[in-house]
Protein backbone atom coordinates (compact mmCIF):
# COMPACT_ATOMS: atom_id res chain seq x y z
CA UNK A 1 0.00 0.00 0.00
CA UNK A 2 1.23 3.19 -0.93
CA UNK A 3 2.58 5.66 1.82
CA UNK A 4 0.34 9.32 2.49
CA UNK A 5 3.02 11.44 3.92
CA UNK A 6 1.20 14.71 3.36
CA UNK A 7 -1.82 16.34 3.85
CA UNK A 8 -3.39 18.18 0.46
CA UNK A 9 -4.88 21.15 0.12
CA UNK A 10 -8.84 20.57 -1.07
CA UNK A 11 -10.09 21.59 -4.14
CA UNK A 12 -11.41 25.07 -4.27
CA UNK A 13 -9.18 25.92 -0.69
CA UNK A 14 -7.95 29.63 -1.70
CA UNK A 15 -6.66 29.82 1.61
CA UNK A 16 -3.83 32.43 1.63
CA UNK A 17 -2.08 31.32 4.57
CA UNK A 18 -2.25 27.22 5.22
CA UNK A 19 0.01 23.97 6.26
CA UNK A 20 -1.57 21.94 3.55
CA UNK A 21 0.49 21.03 0.13
CA UNK A 22 -0.67 21.76 -3.47
CA UNK A 23 -2.86 24.23 -5.37
CA UNK A 24 -6.68 25.01 -4.46
CA UNK A 25 -7.35 23.48 -8.41
CA UNK A 26 -5.84 20.71 -10.12
CA UNK A 27 -2.19 19.88 -9.85
CA UNK A 28 0.32 16.67 -10.69
CA UNK A 29 0.80 14.57 -7.62
CA UNK A 30 4.12 13.16 -8.36
CA UNK A 31 5.53 16.76 -7.98
CA UNK A 32 4.25 16.71 -4.19
CA UNK A 33 7.91 16.94 -3.19
CA UNK A 34 8.18 20.35 -5.18
CA UNK A 35 5.12 21.24 -3.65
CA UNK A 36 6.26 20.75 -0.10
CA UNK A 37 9.13 22.92 -0.69
CA UNK A 38 6.97 25.87 -1.89
CA UNK A 39 4.74 25.54 1.65
CA UNK A 40 8.13 25.79 3.36
CA UNK A 41 9.05 28.91 1.55
CA UNK A 42 5.81 30.61 2.99
CA UNK A 43 6.30 29.42 6.20
CA UNK A 44 7.54 31.62 8.94
CA UNK A 45 10.36 29.91 11.49
CA UNK A 46 8.18 29.82 14.22
CA UNK A 47 5.76 27.64 12.35
CA UNK A 48 8.51 24.98 11.56
CA UNK A 49 7.48 22.82 14.65
CA UNK A 50 3.46 22.81 14.14
CA UNK A 51 3.70 22.48 10.66
CA UNK A 52 5.91 19.49 11.28
CA UNK A 53 3.35 17.85 13.65
CA UNK A 54 0.82 18.78 11.59
CA UNK A 55 1.78 16.80 8.79
CA UNK A 56 3.23 13.77 11.00
CA UNK A 57 -0.06 13.34 12.38
CA UNK A 58 -1.62 12.96 9.34
CA UNK A 59 0.73 10.40 8.30
CA UNK A 60 0.08 8.70 11.64
CA UNK A 61 -4.14 8.91 10.72
CA UNK A 62 -3.53 8.03 7.05
CA UNK A 63 -1.23 4.59 7.24
CA UNK A 64 -1.24 1.72 9.27
CA UNK A 65 1.87 0.26 11.33
CA UNK A 66 4.36 2.89 10.92
CA UNK A 67 6.71 4.54 12.86
CA UNK A 68 8.19 8.90 13.04
CA UNK A 69 11.40 7.80 11.84
CA UNK A 70 9.96 7.01 8.35
CA UNK A 71 8.05 9.96 8.08
CA UNK A 72 11.08 12.18 9.32
CA UNK A 73 13.24 10.61 6.91
CA UNK A 74 11.44 11.03 4.22
CA UNK A 75 10.83 14.87 4.88
CA UNK A 76 14.37 15.09 5.03
CA UNK A 77 15.40 13.67 2.40
CA UNK A 78 12.86 16.18 0.54
CA UNK A 79 14.43 18.81 2.15
CA UNK A 80 18.42 18.29 1.88
CA UNK A 81 17.81 17.39 -1.94
CA UNK A 82 16.50 20.40 -2.88
CA UNK A 83 18.95 22.18 -0.79
CA UNK A 84 22.27 19.95 -2.38
CA UNK A 85 20.92 21.05 -5.70
CA UNK A 86 20.54 24.94 -4.73
CA UNK A 87 24.40 24.71 -3.87
CA UNK A 88 25.32 23.64 -7.23
CA UNK A 89 23.06 25.78 -9.34
CA UNK A 90 24.55 28.22 -11.89
CA UNK A 91 24.67 31.32 -9.80
CA UNK A 92 24.15 33.71 -12.77
CA UNK A 93 21.02 32.24 -13.71
CA UNK A 94 17.98 34.91 -13.30
CA UNK A 95 16.46 33.61 -10.17
CA UNK A 96 20.19 33.68 -8.15
CA UNK A 97 18.17 35.75 -5.52
CA UNK A 98 15.73 33.86 -5.11
CA UNK A 99 17.65 30.84 -4.63
CA UNK A 100 19.88 32.29 -2.35
CA UNK A 101 16.38 33.26 -0.21
CA UNK A 102 15.32 29.47 -0.62
CA UNK A 103 18.60 27.89 0.25
CA UNK A 104 18.46 30.24 3.82
CA UNK A 105 14.91 28.67 4.49
CA UNK A 106 15.88 25.21 3.41
CA UNK A 107 19.49 25.77 5.94
CA UNK A 108 17.21 26.43 9.05
CA UNK A 109 14.11 23.70 8.59
CA UNK A 110 17.13 21.46 8.12
CA UNK A 111 18.55 23.09 11.72
CA UNK A 112 15.00 22.63 12.96
CA UNK A 113 14.93 18.72 11.91
CA UNK A 114 18.24 18.48 13.05
CA UNK A 115 17.06 19.26 16.83
CA UNK A 116 14.50 16.76 16.77
CA UNK A 117 16.12 13.81 14.60
CA UNK A 118 16.80 11.22 17.39
CA UNK A 119 18.30 8.77 14.62
CA UNK A 120 20.81 10.33 13.40
CA UNK A 121 19.74 10.84 10.10
CA UNK A 122 22.50 13.02 8.70
CA UNK A 123 25.60 10.84 9.95
CA UNK A 124 26.95 7.92 8.45
CA UNK A 125 26.81 4.61 10.16
CA UNK A 126 30.82 4.87 10.45
CA UNK A 127 30.56 8.50 11.90
CA UNK A 128 27.83 7.11 14.43
CA UNK A 129 30.00 3.98 15.36
CA UNK A 130 32.90 6.53 16.15
CA UNK A 131 30.75 8.28 18.48
CA UNK A 132 29.64 5.20 20.21
CA UNK A 133 33.29 3.94 20.97
CA UNK A 134 33.87 6.87 22.45
CA UNK A 135 30.84 7.54 24.64
CA UNK A 136 31.69 3.62 25.81
CA UNK A 137 35.46 4.49 26.25
CA UNK A 138 34.36 7.82 28.40
CA UNK A 139 31.89 5.31 30.53
CA UNK A 140 34.58 2.66 31.22
CA UNK A 141 36.61 5.59 32.34
CA UNK A 142 33.83 6.92 34.55
CA UNK A 143 32.96 3.29 35.86
CA UNK A 144 36.80 2.75 36.71
CA UNK A 145 37.14 6.41 38.35
CA UNK A 146 33.96 5.30 40.40
CA UNK A 147 34.89 1.88 41.15
CA UNK A 148 38.07 3.58 42.66
CA UNK A 149 36.16 5.96 44.61
CA UNK A 150 34.17 3.20 46.23
CA UNK A 151 37.48 0.91 46.86
CA UNK A 152 38.87 4.52 48.31
CA UNK A 153 35.58 4.32 50.69
CA UNK A 154 35.39 1.31 51.35
CA UNK A 155 39.11 1.40 53.32
CA UNK A 156 37.59 3.28 56.58
CA UNK A 157 34.45 0.81 56.38
CA UNK A 158 34.18 -2.20 58.96
CA UNK A 159 31.83 -4.78 59.35
CA UNK A 160 32.98 -4.44 63.32
CA UNK A 161 31.17 -2.18 65.73
CA UNK A 162 31.46 -1.07 69.52
CA UNK A 163 28.90 -2.89 72.02
CA UNK A 164 27.34 -1.16 74.53
CA UNK A 165 26.35 -3.05 77.79
CA UNK A 166 22.94 -3.39 77.52
CA UNK A 167 20.83 -0.34 79.17
CA UNK A 168 23.29 2.17 78.55
CA UNK A 169 22.58 3.32 75.93
CA UNK A 170 21.82 6.43 77.41
CA UNK A 171 25.04 6.73 79.15
CA UNK A 172 26.73 6.95 75.76
CA UNK A 173 24.49 9.43 74.54
CA UNK A 174 25.16 11.57 77.46
CA UNK A 175 28.59 11.25 76.94
CA UNK A 176 28.31 12.56 73.42
CA UNK A 177 26.61 15.24 74.35
CA UNK A 178 28.92 16.21 76.95
CA UNK A 179 31.46 16.15 74.32
CA UNK A 180 29.73 18.90 72.89
CA UNK A 181 30.00 20.99 75.49
CA UNK A 182 33.55 21.40 75.74
CA UNK A 183 35.32 24.14 75.25
CA UNK A 184 39.29 24.96 74.82
CA UNK A 185 41.19 27.00 77.25
CA UNK A 186 40.62 29.84 74.34
CA UNK A 187 37.33 29.04 74.59
CA UNK A 188 36.47 27.90 71.41
CA UNK A 189 34.74 24.37 71.21
CA UNK A 190 36.96 21.54 70.46
CA UNK A 191 34.17 19.29 68.52
CA UNK A 192 32.57 21.52 66.26
CA UNK A 193 29.58 20.12 64.08
CA UNK A 194 26.86 21.83 61.75
CA UNK A 195 24.28 19.02 62.62
CA UNK A 196 23.02 16.97 65.49
CA UNK A 197 22.51 14.24 62.57
CA UNK A 198 26.64 13.71 62.36
CA UNK A 199 26.48 12.63 65.93
CA UNK A 200 23.33 10.01 65.81
CA UNK A 201 24.51 8.50 62.67
CA UNK A 202 27.60 7.85 64.12
CA UNK A 203 26.48 6.21 66.59
CA UNK A 204 23.92 4.14 64.88
CA UNK A 205 26.61 3.16 62.81
CA UNK A 206 29.80 1.81 64.77
CA UNK A 207 27.41 1.23 68.26
CA UNK A 208 25.30 -1.36 69.64
CA UNK A 209 23.32 -1.88 72.26
CA UNK A 210 23.12 -5.45 73.27
CA UNK A 211 24.14 -6.39 70.18
CA UNK A 212 21.61 -4.81 68.84
CA UNK A 213 21.38 -2.24 66.29
CA UNK A 214 20.31 1.54 67.83
CA UNK A 215 16.92 2.89 66.12
CA UNK A 216 18.20 6.45 64.70
CA UNK A 217 14.46 7.51 65.35
CA UNK A 218 14.76 6.69 68.98
CA UNK A 219 17.83 8.51 69.94
CA UNK A 220 16.60 11.67 67.64
CA UNK A 221 14.77 13.47 70.60
CA UNK A 222 18.21 13.36 72.50
CA UNK A 223 19.85 15.53 70.11
CA UNK A 224 18.07 18.77 69.57
CA UNK A 225 18.58 20.79 66.10
CA UNK A 226 18.48 23.94 68.37
CA UNK A 227 19.63 23.19 71.96
CA UNK A 228 17.89 26.45 73.45
CA UNK A 229 14.56 25.87 71.45
CA UNK A 230 14.73 22.07 71.54
CA UNK A 231 11.04 21.81 70.81
CA UNK A 232 8.43 19.88 73.05
CA UNK A 233 9.62 16.46 71.24
CA UNK A 234 13.03 16.89 73.16
CA UNK A 235 13.87 14.55 76.12
CA UNK A 236 16.91 15.14 78.37
CA UNK A 237 19.06 12.58 79.63
CA UNK A 238 17.69 10.59 82.53
CA UNK A 239 19.62 11.67 86.01
CA UNK A 240 20.09 7.55 86.55
CA UNK A 241 21.88 7.23 82.99
CA UNK A 242 24.62 10.35 83.78
CA UNK A 243 27.27 8.13 85.61
CA UNK A 244 30.33 10.10 84.32
CA UNK A 245 31.23 13.94 83.95
CA UNK A 246 33.64 15.10 81.54
CA UNK A 247 35.66 17.81 82.91
CA UNK A 248 38.91 20.06 82.04
CA UNK A 249 41.52 18.27 83.46
CA UNK A 250 44.10 20.15 86.28
CA UNK A 251 46.55 21.28 85.14
CA UNK A 252 50.31 19.61 86.58
CA UNK A 253 53.25 21.76 87.10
Amino acid sequence: MKRTYFKHRHRFDFSQYTFDIGRPLFWPKEFEDNHVLYRLYQLKESDYPIFYRYHLDYFFNHNENVQEQEFFQHLYGIVSDALDGLKVKDRYNSNHGTDVKNKEILKDFLDFMKSIDQWKTDKSKDTIIAEQQEEILKLKTQLGEAKQELKDARKLETADYINIADGYRNTLLDLYLQLQEIKLPNGKELLLSQTQSVWMKMICKYFREGDQEINFETIRRYFPGDKREPGDKHSPIPAKSKLYHIGQAKKHS
